[in-house]
């Protein structure tokens, strides 16, 4: 090993130094006190698990993202969370089991075992929240806006909202008797955005032309608002869980319209997590970034595995790409102090750093200066008293 090779990092893995520490440090208490103020108590999973609990419900998409090891206390598999979602529905389900609707929130450091395809990171910092025991609109509607505000707190200032609802392409493949092998497939078509694909898919697989016609249309439905109206045309025999979830994004887009300067549109094929998400899906991008910034959407009954099956709904985001929307706040500067030992000198630092001063004393021997480490100001020494003053262009070299 050279020693080139000592300091190189795995693929994907990446290290946060100042400012952009700072700045992360600062979005994450701006977002958790955010929370705080929508009712949403944090929680702080655990980084591992047992796979059997880690995993459950998640279906295959997580247990490809998971680092798995084996506990050599139990024997037993674990996992490294590559997502916090299913770990903060079971500790609804099964930690805390509070009756009524129950408002989580959390900012923690995830581990993947392959880059995503489009943040390149596999060691993000995810932020997010979920509220879990109602299964209502108002529920979904508190979500996406939370999310919006989370994006304006980071500082997005052109939003670009995404809305679907996976419970269409759900239904339309159920009133068509499809197998697993044939809704695979169809899912597949419809995920490359391939037209000949789902068309070849559709003509192989449903029978019942108005249905296959049905599954076609969904290929064509994403734009603007009109897409709703076109929607409601070409699903008009559609079976009635179609009709009420198109009710529910007019529902959710006329909410957002009402409190957020947002674009929006909506994609109708977009089925990502489909083997997670039961409802309303959302994705919020802004300009210049080629992925999502926000995800979220409606997954009920993943606790049903820990006894408890509760309607969920919740969005996740990347704290580092968050922290990249918006620079650092100003720094207040810095105080210098002569690297002395005096017991006045010594009360005067804890004094100002107990009103929120940064206060860097010098080390003996040291050779930069109060410029190289960002001081605006240096403890003098005025009428017996030490006090901070403004540093002169003279006195910062010193």
């Amino acid at each position: 090993m050279t020693i080139a090779d000592r300091w190189l990092l795995p693929d994907g893995m990446d290290e946060v130094l100042p400012p952009q520490a700072s700045r992360m440090e600062e979005l994450r208490r701006a977002l958790l006190d955010l929370y705080h103020c929508w009712g949403y108590d944090q929680v702080m999973p655990p980084p591992v698990e047992f796979l059997d609990s880690l995993l459950t419900g998640t279906g295959t998409d997580l247990d490809l993202q998971t680092f798995k090891l084996t506990d050599q206390l139990t024997g037993r598999m674990m996992g490294a969370s590559a997502d916090v979602t299913p770990q903060v529905a079971r500790m609804d389900a099964h930690s805390l089991k509070r009756q009524g609707p129950v408002r989580l929130c959390y900012c923690t450091n995830v581990l993947r075992a392959k880059a995503d395809q489009h943040q390149g990171g596999r060691s993000p910092v995810q932020v997010g929240a979920e509220l879990f025991g109602h299964a209502g609109l108002e529920a979904d509607s508190e979500i996406i806006h939370l999310a919006l505000a989370s994006m304006k707190a980071a500082g997005a200032e052109e939003i670009h909202l995404a809305l679907g609802h996976i419970g269409i392409y759900r239904s339309l493949a159920e009133a068509a008797a499809l197998s697993a092998e044939q809704e695979r497939a169809l899912f597949e078509a419809l995920a490359l955005k391939s037209p000949s694909q789902l068309a070849q898919h559709v003509d192989a697989s449903v029978s019942d032309p108005a249905l296959a016609d049905m599954l076609l249309a969904l290929g064509d439905l994403h734009g603007g608002a009109d897409i709703l109206r076109q929607a409601r045309e070409r699903f008009a025999g559609a079976p009635a869980s179609v009709t009420a979830a198109l009710d529910q994004l007019d529902a959710l887009y006329q909410g957002v319209l009402a409190r957020f300067d947002v674009s929006l549109y909506f994609d109708l094929a977009e089925l990502r997590g489909y083997q997670y998400h039961t409802g309303m899906m959302f994705a919020a991008y802004v300009p210049g970034y080629g992925h999502a910034l926000a995800k979220g959407g409606r997954y009920d009954d993943t606790g049903r595995a820990f006894g408890r099956a509760r309607p969920a709904t919740g969005f996740s985001m990347d704290l580092k790409q968050l922290a990249s929307l918006a620079l650092a706040s100003p720094s207040r500067g810095a105080i210098w102090s002569p690297a002395m030992q005096d017991e006045s000198l010594n009360a005067a630092i804890v004094a100002l750093r107990e009103q929120g001063e940064r206060v860097i004393q010098a080390l003996p021997g040291q050779r930069t200066g109060p410029a190289e480490h960002e001081c605006d100001r240096r403890l003098e020494l005025i009428d017996g008293r030490w006090q901070p003053t403004a540093l002169t262009q003279e006195t910062s070299a010193s």
